[in-house]
């Protein structure tokens, strides 16, 4: 999500969805390289789901404030779960089906064992570069805006 200040949510303080979205957004090399250091620490796991398929794409029509589907999107999903019954759960857009399923695997350890450093400190940095992106971003689009006079 765009966030004005440039700065992301801090992580300590970010929910389940704005950790699954931050997850989704992360860099893919570094998302794997966390979840294999993680994938160690969680013992045995059963995967539910690991799979690709098509959602439909819901867009805001902004004139009348209503939702409507623009299309179908490829995706990439994963869900898995320890014996005790924490769940991780993973969704990326695309055709990835390991970056998924690191999403899911750090999704599964913060729900084992909450926070630690490391995925605090991963979350952090995550969120902070795609704020700066998004900025950037933003940034782009409003040199392109153009002041009409009405008449």
């Amino acid at each position: 999500m765009f966030n004005e200040s440039g700065k992301g949510p801090a992580p300590e303080r970010l929910g389940h969805a704005d950790t699954l979205n931050t997850l989704a957004a992360a860099r893919p090399e570094r998302l794997k390289v966390l979840a294999e250091e993680l994938l160690a620490r969680l013992g045995d796991i059963r995967v539910i789901a690991n799979r690709t398929g098509l959602v439909m794409m819901p867009m805001r029509d902004t004139v009348k404030n209503v939702d409507f589907h623009l299309g179908e999107v490829l995706v990439s999903e994963a869900h898995i779960a320890d014996p005790e019954g924490h769940v991780g759960y993973g969704m990326t857009v695309g055709r990835d089906l390991e970056r998924a399923m690191a999403m899911a695997v750090v999704d599964l350890f913060l729900a084992m064992h909450g926070g630690d450093d490391r995925v605090t400190a991963f979350l952090a940095e995550e969120s902070t570069y795609r704020a700066v992106l998004d900025a950037e971003r933003m940034r782009q689009v409003e040199a392109t805006r153009v002041e009409m006079e009405t008449f």
